[in-house]
């Protein structure tokens, strides 16, 4: 399996940020970290291995970015209207940075799908509800989608715009429903095991359900723990069968 690793000096973020490519062809699958871990992170737990067959296969090729966790919400030592500055700022990285750097390394047309487990599944899904123009859908695992989870009681503006619970239900502008209606992949998965919320998964459903958002809802059994084995077997079952 083709391995790649690069980096640059982010003008959105302030400081270098490394990127990993794994594979050569296919769909753009960009991994979005859980909490406060790396671009090394989907590696390390062997979810990259589970994806190979696919990788090598030509199906997809996988991109993989570093978390800012560490310096936005779960920083303790940070104020809550500085640690949103920053998420804007992750938001901003990804758009202007690392779409045009899948682009350019791919070609113009191929779809980018956003993934992530855990908090990088709320961080996927956000991405991809904020621009739907150049991100193609969405695989988030085990979830929850409503950001106030992680700022520990802070609640402002740019919260409710990085919160898809609080700002789908008045989500009224034609020109995002439509570019997300368009998408055919939009997948949210959840086990039901211990420390998993299908509630969360489930009410994040009813939302685009009322917006007339067709999307993939799936709740696997209370064997499937909030866990690498379960995103291990998540992710290959909808890669193999959704593609």
């Amino acid at each position: 399996m083709k391995r790649t690793e690069s980096s640059w000096y982010s003008p959105s973020l302030q400081k270098d940020m490394p990127v990993v490519r794994y594979g050569d062809y296919g769909f753009a699958l960009l991994l979005i970290p859980t909490a406060a871990a790396d671009y090394l992170e989907y590696e390390r737990f062997q979810l990259i291995d589970s994806l190979r067959p696919f990788i090598e296969g030509g199906k997809l090729n996988v991109f993989s970015v570093n978390s800012i966790n560490n310096e936005s919400w779960l920083n303790n030592e940070m104020l809550g209207e500085h640690k949103a500055i920053r998420q804007n700022q992750f938001n901003k990285y990804v758009f202007d940075e690392v779409i045009p750097f899948i682009k350019t390394t791919t070609s113009a047309d191929t779809p980018v799908i956003t993934c992530g487990a855990s908090f990088g599944a709320l961080h996927s899904m956000n991405l991809f509800l904020k621009r739907p123009d150049i991100i193609n859908g969405v695989i988030a695992m085990s979830g929850v989608y409503d950001l106030t989870a992680y700022t520990k009681g802070f609640y402002d503006e740019q919260v409710y715009f990085n919160s898809p619970i609080h700002y789908l239900p008045n989500l009224s502008d034609e020109w995002y429903v439509q570019h997300i209606k368009k998408s055919t992949h939009i997948h949210l998965l959840s086990g039901s095991g211990e420390h998993e919320d299908p509630s969360a998964v489930t009410q994040l459903s009813q939302l685009l359900n009322r917006l007339d958002i067709s999307h993939e809802l799936s709740i696997w059994g209370p064997e499937w723990k909030h866990d690498w084995p379960t995103w291990r077997a998540m992710l290959p079952y909808y890669i193999e069968h959704r593609w």
